[in-house]
C-alpha cells in the first residue's frame, strides 16, 4: 500500500509518499511560499537528484495538484497513475477531547475538526485546507486524520487539569492537551525496540527539541504528562516561544506597553524564547556559535534552555517513580551534542552518565549516548512522524468495515 502523508502549514505543504509494503520512502518534498510570489516545490525522489519547480501556487489546492503532478512526472515521478496512491494521511495538530485516536475522515469528522479551530487557530485551519485540497484532487481515495494530541489522551486528570475554576474546563475545554504526540510515540517505541523490549516495559522521558519543543513522561507506553499545554506555548523555552512563566507577567507587560491581545500573543509566540533572550537568533546552532564567541546573552539563552529541560526530566522521573530511558529527538535533540551534554550534567543522581565520544558521534544518527555505568539509557533517535501517520492510515484503511 502506498500512503501519501501530508502536513500543511499556513503557506506550506510537506509530503512523503511511502511504500508501506517495503517500509520505504518513494519520494518526499515540500511546497513553500504558497500564495506568495516565487512559490517553490522541492521534490526529492528516492535515489535521484532533488528537483525544484517554481510557479504561481495560489492556494493549497494548487499545491496538492503540483505535488501529485510531480509524483506522476515522467522524468521525476515515482508512480504512473493516481490510482497508485491508495490512501492519504494528514497531520492534524489538535484533536481536542473528541478525537483520542486517528480516524478516517468523513463529513462528521471534518465538522469536528472545524469545531476545534478555537483551540488551535494557528494550526487546524491550515490542516483543514490540506484535507479539502487532497479530497478534491483524490476524491475516491480514503483520507485519514492523525492528531498530534491523541498520544496524550490518557493523561490522568491531575496532569491535565489547570488550577482555574473547573467550570472553565467544562465550558471551554481549557486543559492540558500536549502536542508532538506522533514524535513522542515513535521515538519511545523505537527506543524500546533498540533495548530489546516493548514500550510497556519501560519508564521513559522523550525530549522533542526543535523550534517548537516538548518533553513527555511515557510510563509503560502511556503518556502521563507533557510540557506543552492548552496550546504549544507552555513548557520549555523554544525558538521564539517563551514557555513557562508567571501569567501575571504578560498582564503587567500589556499594561505597561499598552499591548492588544493580538500583540501580546505575538510577543509570546514570535519574539520570545531563544530569540528574545539572546537577541541573536532562534536557531540553536547560531546560539551556540555566538555563546562560544563570548556573547553573554546567547550563553544565557543556552543555559536557560538546558536548565528548563533538566528540571522537566527531574520532575517527570519523580512523577513516574523511576526512569529507564531518556530519548532526545527533533532537529536540536538529534543534532546538538552540546544541548544533550549540558542537559544531562548533574543528573548522575538519577543514574544518568553520558559517554562524551558517543554523544559527539550522535549527530543525525540513531545511537545510545550513555556509558556502560549509566543506570538510565540515554539515546538520540531521529524522529519519523510521517511513518507513524502512514502506519495509522494503513491500519485504518485495511480494517475499515471489519
Amino acid at each position: 500500500m502506498n500512503i501519501l502523508v501530508v502536513n500543511c502549514g499556513s503557506s506550506s505543504v510537506k509530503y512523503q509518499l511511502i511504500d508501506m509494503d517495503k517500509s520505504a520512502v518513494m519520494a518526499k518534498g515540500d511546497v513553500s511560499r504558497i500564495g506568495m510570489s516565487g512559490a517553490v516545490l522541492t521534490h526529492r525522489p528516492y535515489g535521484r537528484s532533488e528537483v525544484k519547480v517554481t510557479g504561481d501556487i495560489l492556494d493549497h489546492i494548487m499545491a496538492i495538484q503540483y505535488v501529485i503532478s510531480i509524483l506522476l512526472s515522467v522524468n521525476h515521478g515515482v508512480i504512473k497513475d493516481k490510482s497508485e496512491i491508495h490512501a492519504v494521511g494528514h497531520r492534524v495538530v489538535h484533536g481536542g477531547e473528541k478525537f483520542s485516536e486517528s480516524v478516517i475522515i468523513e463529513r462528521e469528522v471534518l465538522r469536528g475538526i472545524r469545531h476545534l479551530i478555537d483551540l488551535a487557530p494557528l494550526h487546524n485551519p491550515h490542516n483543514i485546507r490540506g484535507i479539502d485540497a487532497a479530497m478534491k484532487a483524490l476524491p475516491d481515495v480514503p483520507q485519514v486524520a492523525v492528531f498530534d494530541t491523541a498520544f496524550h489522551h490518557k493523561m490522568p486528570p491531575e496532569a491535565f487539569i489547570y488550577g482555574i475554576p473547573y467550570v472553565l474546563y467544562k465550558k471551554y475545554g481549557i486543559r492540558r492537551y500536549g502536542f508532538h504526540g506522533t514524535s513522542h510515540l515513535y521515538v519511545t517505541s523505537r527506543a524500546a525496540v533498540l533495548s530489546g523490549g516493548k514500550p510497556e516495559d519501560y519508564k521513559m522521558i522523550s525530549c522533542h527539541l526543535g523550534n517548537g519543543a516538548s518533553v513527555t513522561a511515557v510510563n509503560h507506553g502511556i503518556s502521563v504528562d507533557t510540557s506543552m499545554g492548552f496550546t504549544p506555548l507552555e513548557g520549555l523555552l523554544m525558538g521564539t516561544r517563551c514557555g513557562d512563566m508567571d501569567p501575571a507577567v504578560i498582564l503587567h507587560v500589556m499594561g505597561r506597553e499598552e499591548l492588544s491581545l493580538h500583540e501580546a500573543n505575538t510577543l509570546m509566540n514570535k519574539h520570545s524564547g531563544l530569540s528574545g533572550v539572546s537577541g541573536v537568533s532562534s536557531d540553536m546552532r547560531e546560539i551556540i556559535k555566538s555563546a562560544k564567541e563570548g556573547h553573554s546573552n546567547a550563553q544565557l539563552a543556552f543555559n536557560i534552555y538546558c536548565y528548563r529541560l533538566k528540571k522537566y526530566i527531574g520532575a517527570y522521573a519523580a512523577a513516574m517513580g523511576g526512569l529507564d530511558h531518556i530519548v532526545f529527538t527533533g532537529g536540536i535533540g538529534e543534532n546538538s551534542p552540546d544541548v544533550r551534554e549540558k542537559t544531562c550534567e548533574g543528573l548522575q543522581f538519577l543514574g544518568v552518565e553520558i559517554d562524551k565520544e558517543k554523544n559527539l558521534a550522535a549527530v543525525g544518527k540513531e545511537l545510545e549516548i550513555s556509558n556502560g555505568n549509566s543506570r538510565v539509557k540515554v539515546m538520540a533517535i531521529p524522529t519519523n512522524e510521517e511513518l507513524v501517520i502512514a502506519r495509522d492510515t494503513m491500519n485504518l484503511v485495511e480494517n475499515r468495515g471489519k
